[in-house]
This record gives C-alpha cells, structure tokens and sequence, in this order.
C-alpha cells in the first residue's frame, strides 16, 4: 500500500468494531517505518497469529511485532499506565524486542484507577455496554479540562492537585451510584510514582518525531481501534465510544496536519458483528447467529463478551467508506462464510414504507428498520488456502464483486484466515 507518493497510510475499521484491524497493520508493518495509534484506549483488542502464537495487542500498536518498526501512543489515546507495561513485559517475555522502540506522546491523557471505579459502577456505561475500563470517565475528564496527561507526572505538586480533585469527584459518584467502594489519593499517587520513572522513559512529542519522519519520506501507518459506527459523532450515538474513530481523528490523534494522509483502508468483516446494546438491522436470528458466531470465534479478546453477529450491511460501509474518504477495503473473515448454504448482502432499509439507502442518523428510524436483502449462493468449500483471487471459488468471486460495488470502494485485500500468509492482495493501486 506504500509507494512513492502514498507514505502516510491510515487503517480505521469500518463497522462496530472487531473488523481484524491488528492483522492488517500487521501485514502492512512489514513495509512501515512508524507505526501510531491515534485513539481509544484498553479496551482495543487487536489479535495478531504468528506462527503457533497469538498476541493480543491493547494499546501498543500492532507494528511491534516487526523488528526495527518505531511504534508510537498518540496524543488521542487515553492510556491505562498499568496494563501498558504488563503488555510491554509480556511481549519481552515472548522474545518481541521492544527496547527503543515505542514512544509515548507527552500529551496523552492517563486512566487513573479511580476512573476505572466510576466506570464499572455507572449504569450509564453499563447500558451503553463499555468495557469498564475507565476509557469513558477518562476522556470526560479530558473534555472538562481536568486530566491527568504524562508530562503532568513530571511535576509532583501539581499532580497531587490533580489526583486529589479527580478522586474527590469520584467518590463524589460512587457515593450517588449507591457503590460502596472509594478511591484514595494516597494509593493513586503510590501507583503513579512506581510507574512514573519508566513512562516518563518513553515519553516524548509524538507529533514532532512522526512529522520529522514524514519529512524524510518515511512510510508510516496510522492504527485506529473500535470502528466508524463507534465515532463519538459519527456512529450511532448514544451507542457509542468516546472518541473519533474515523480517520478524521486519526491527524488530531498524532497531532500531524490533515493533509499528510495520503490514504485511508477501510476493514470490514464479510458479515458483520458488533459488541453491547445499539442498533444491528442485519441481526441474525437463532441458531443461525450462534452457529455465525462460533464459525468466527466472535467472542471479545479483552472482554471475551459474545458479539452480535449479522449479515454484510452495505448501507454500514458505504457510509462508511464516505464519512473517512476510504481508497481502498480490507474484506476479513471470508472463511468463516465457507459451510452457509446461502448468505445475505444488505442494500437498503425499510422504513415507513419507504426504502433508505443511506444510513440515518436518528435511532428511532434504525429501530423500526427492515432490511432489504439480496441473495447469494454460498460456494461451500474452504478459501483458506487461496492466496489469489483465481483461487477463491466463483460464488466467493461473485459476493465479493457485489460487496465492492455496493461500498463503492476497490478492495485492496481478502483475509481467509488468522494467519499473516493467509491474505489476498487484490488491486495493486490500493494494496
């Protein structure tokens, strides 16, 4: 995907999240200099298969598994300093060697414990269906002008105002949330003293080092986590995770300028699954949903919740495509799709009476929606070992012909298994 005039590349998923956003970065960081996340937080679980293993990155981008790629946390990302290093100790421990080569923007904001403890007590979260990780608590904060960054645990007077303002309103609202548990400044501020010491080592303007590469010429990958329907604006809010998924986040989230993409893929799963309560149209019934969602193993890698499991949305991704400017698509999972008697594409939703193309914004109109479905003849045989688009069976040829027609979006790459190896590279302009 990286070429002469193509050096600034941004990977965002373009459904509820879950698409295999890990394994594209992965195959792409093989040709990358820099590797960044731009947003989210912990509750990112992007999987990566190497060989007989499996990582299961949080919040260190997908990049580190290639030696001498530099990855780095932008400034978008509000980082658990905690599970950060157990990530980083249990990559050492598995031979990844990570030394030099991860930095941390200066400017992130930190989940401190006690937003950790609002999240998990909240009703609100828990109807919106977070991750109890704090991530929400811990971007309000941010938004209120009242976090906690990393160049703050450079100075100990003004992060003990910080901490003791901050578990002040949090027991503030554990107490009206009926929780029977409290945070302590005390404990919060012992947390970050023995972690402080090895942040601060990482630390550095993460924007500055990226735009210097940029300048060189380097190849650099942008990895965003959750997906576009997730967008804090643009999804199906309230639905929705804290921050902006899209790759209109992804420059705010480094903090390089706007016009230093050069390219935007879009991953998408051949159906379509999503985590927590809000709007699916295409929701499967049962068994077929279970069957769908032990076929893809559609269980969370940081939460092993169940997801919900449908059928392709094309009105999802054509969205999608537009709202990030897509140039190209990631189709994953195909083979799960490899036993179905038949498969189903979503084209346009009922509603009233009258059929949308588009998808709309207002919740009560998803809720009342039916989906109009086109018909496909399922190819029943295995793609695992295809590795070029001559290898897939015709059925599998043809869906996917439809899928890129409906997206309106060329698809750059056909994933067929867990595996790096097991991938497509379709169109060379994009890929």
């Amino acid at each position: 995907m990286f070429d002469s005039t193509t050096r600034t590349v941004v990977v965002v998923g373009a459904q509820w999240g879950d698409e295999g956003k890990g394994k594209l970065v992965d195959v792409l960081a093989e040709r990358a200099d820099w590797v960044v996340r731009y947003q989210g937080g912990a509750n990112a679980g992007h999987t990566v298969h190497i060989g007989d293993k499996s990582f299961i990155l949080h919040q260190i981008p997908s990049g580190i598994l290639h030696p001498g790629v530099r990855c780095a946390i932008g400034n978008g990302v509000v980082m658990d300093p905690e599970t950060l290093f157990t990530e980083i100790d249990e990559l050492i421990a598995d031979g990844v060697d990570v030394e030099g080569r991860l930095y941390v923007s200066e400017r992130a904001h930190l989940v401190m414990p006690y937003h950790k403890l609002v999240d998990k007590a909240s009703a609100a979260s828990k109807a919106i269906g977070t991750t109890g990780r704090g991530i929400g608590p811990a971007y309000e904060d941010k938004v209120a002008r009242r976090g906690v960054r990393v160049l703050d645990l450079r100075n100990t007077e003004r992060l003990r105002e910080l901490v003791t303002a901050g578990v002040e309103r949090a027991n503030a609202q554990l107490e009206r949330s009926g929780s029977d548990v409290r945070a302590s400044v005390d404990e919060t501020l012992a947390t970050l003293g023995a972690l402080a010491p090895r942040l601060l080592g990482l630390a550095d303007d993460v924007g500055l080092c990226v735009h210097r590469a940029i300048k060189t010429g380097a190849a650099i990958l942008l990895e965003g986590a959750q997906g576009s329907l997730l967008d804090i604006d643009h999804g199906t809010y309230p639905f929705v995770t804290s921050s902006n998924t899209t790759v209109g986040g992804a420059a705010t989230g480094v903090g390089i300028s706007p016009m230093a993409l050069n390219a935007a893929l879009g991953v998408v799963k051949a159906y379509t699954t999503r985590v927590g309560n809000g709007p699916l149209p295409t929701e499967l019934e049962e068994p077929l949903q279970s069957h769908v969602r032990q076929l893809g193993h559609e269980f969370g890698a940081t939460t092993g919740r169940p997801r919900r499991c449908g059928w392709f949305d094309g009105v999802v991704v054509r969205y999608a495509a537009r709202v990030n400017g897509l140039t190209g698509l990631a189709i994953t999972k195909l083979d799960v799709l490899d036993t179905l008697d038949e498969l189903a594409v979503c084209t346009g939703y009922k509603i009233g009476g009258e059929v949308y193309t588009e998808f709309p914004a207002d919740l009560s109109l998803l809720e009342k929606a039916e989906p109009v479905y086109e018909w496909f003849p399922g190819w029943k045989q295995s793609t695992q070992d295809a590795r070029s688009l001559s290898d897939l069976p015709p059925a599998a040829r043809a869906y996917l012909d439809r899928l890129e027609a409906l997206c309106e979006t060329p698809i750059a790459f056909v994933s067929v298994g867990t595996r790096r190896d097991q991938i497509i590279g379709v169109h060379a302009a994009v890929a």
